[in-house]
């Protein structure tokens, strides 16, 4: 396949009722009875969108382990939705891993998110290969792809990962898990469309043909989302904190600016050329289901009264 430029569709996608757009949803593994009443109920509200599939996450360190594959799983039993699994190769052997893969795989999982994962003390403490583990996800796509014929997605980074020395290396690394197997690259949360977009021409030039979808994140805790941007070297531009100075005691006001901001990027990206979007979920479904509609994104049956 020839490279493309951000303009060009990265893929032929045909959901999206005529839109020509693809949606996924990821969401997280609950820890309460109540936290679980909530993504059951997001997932029933998004499940007539036709998402490409549904991604659950794994925690750091592998903490959310039991949790997830329970999630996933139910994922399978209860309802017609592609469930991909999160994996990632921290304080795991091999052995230990190559046991979720089969026991994934079993369930009627076919597709894995493959990540290298953070440590267990989380985003932005120093990374140590576990002995005897799987030392990137570069090693675990190849890992997954020996075991069973899984489709693979993996991460990419529109301003490189933290840990990468260049963007050529952490470019190499996505070209590494992409020989182990990976058919996507899915990427960390941005707040500037013109970031992914210059990203996405980078990695054209290297080479790069897989399709590469734009990870949304819709900003539900303010203090959360810069954080967590500070610890990933995801730059933030002046008018997104504008945007939601003294919002702070206002979560109504917030969650109606979080949306308009999140609206502009995948307009934008649409505008693009963009035509699969992942939507970091937060396991709440409304915003996630107002940007799919904005896409163009219609139910496949319509919705009771």
């Amino acid at each position: 396949m020839a490279p493309t430029s951000p303009s060009t569709p990265d893929t032929a996608a045909t959901g999206g009722q005529g839109s020509g757009i693809e949606v996924s949803f990821e969401f997280f593994p609950p820890k309460t009875e109540k936290m679980e009443q909530t993504l059951w109920a997001s997932i029933e509200k998004l499940a007539p969108l036709n998402p490409r599939f549904v991604s659950v996450t794994y925690g750091a360190g592998g903490s959310t382990r039991d949790r997830t594959h329970a999630t996933v799983k139910r994922i399978v039993n209860e309802t017609s939705l592609k469930p991909a699994a999160h994996l990632t190769c921290v304080e795991a052997t091999r052995e230990e891993v190559d046991d979720v893969i089969r026991s994934y795989w079993e369930a009627g999982v076919r597709h894995i998110v493959a990540l290298r994962g953070d440590p267990p003390s989380g985003i932005g403490a120093k990374y140590v290969p576990h002995e005897g583990g799987y030392a990137n996800a570069a090693e675990l796509a190849a890992g997954i792809s020996k075991i069973a014929p899984f489709e693979i997605s993996v991460g990419c980074y529109p301003e490189k990962h933290p840990e990468s020395a260049s963007f050529e290396a952490d470019l190499d690394l996505l070209k590494a898990k992409i020989d182990g197997g990976a058919s996507r690259a899915i990427s960390q949360f941005f707040v500037e469309p013109d970031t992914f977009l210059r990203y996405v021409d980078r990695a054209r030039s290297a080479g790069i043909d897989i399709p590469i979808v734009p990870g949304i994140m819709p900003v539900g805790n303010v203090a959360g989302f810069l954080r967590m941007a500070e610890a990933t070297g995801t730059s933030v531009p002046a008018w997104f904190r504008d945007r939601f100075e003294g919002l702070d005691d206002d979560p109504q006001t917030r969650a109606l600016i979080a949306l308009s901001v999140a609206a502009d990027q995948v307009r934008q990206l649409a505008d693009q050329g963009i035509r699969q979007f992942h939507i970091y979920t937060l396991n709440k479904a409304e915003t996630a289901y107002a940007l799919a509609h904005l896409l163009g994104v219609r139910p496949s049956k319509p919705l009771a009264a």
